[in-house]
């Protein structure tokens, strides 16, 4: 009697142990992968980034924000910073922007100096885990590291 219970105290152990090294391994092989399909995603970005910023442009112009202004030109830097939001599973390149504007005519910000002045952003790019999309949304007077900080993204290895 004695000896079925260490015999049952002893399996049980070992299904313990095998269960933690099981899980331990997934954990390890689902960050191996995650690191794989984020450089890849990098890549990705590198090969499509003239075109992820033409629809940037054309979706943050569309936006109507701020109101009473247009959207005249967008330049872009050349570095690009990575996060990955655990959140909502998505890898985001963060590049900082100088965008211009000028106001609309016969609107309320047609008589304001400012209007003209360049200013700083951080444009926003979301990879789902196939492909690369502009969020049409410009993040102003942020660094794309300050903006990671600022959203409290996880970041990732950088370029």
């Amino acid at each position: 009697m004695l000896w079925g219970i260490w015999i049952s105290v002893g399996v049980f152990v070992l299904a313990a142990f095998a269960w933690v090294g099981w899980e331990s391994m997934r954990a390890r092989r689902r960050n191996r992968l995650k690191n794989m399909n984020q450089e890849l995603a990098k890549q990705r970005f590198h090969l499509r980034r003239e075109w992820l910023e033409t629809e940037f442009m054309k979706g943050a112009a569309a936006s109507g924000k701020p109101r009473g202004l247009r959207w005249v030109d967008c330049e872009f830097d050349d570095d690009v910073q990575y996060a990955f939001d655990e959140e909502h599973g998505l890898l985001r390149a963060f590049v900082s922007v100088t965008i211009r504007f000028e106001a609309i005519a016969g609107g309320d910000m047609e008589e304001v100096e400012a209007v003209g002045n360049l200013r700083a952003a951080t444009g926003v790019f979301e990879y789902n885990g196939e492909r690369w999309a502009a969020n049409p949304r410009a993040i102003f007077n942020l660094s794309p590291n300050q903006a990671i900080l600022h959203f409290k993204h996880r970041s990732v290895s950088i370029d």
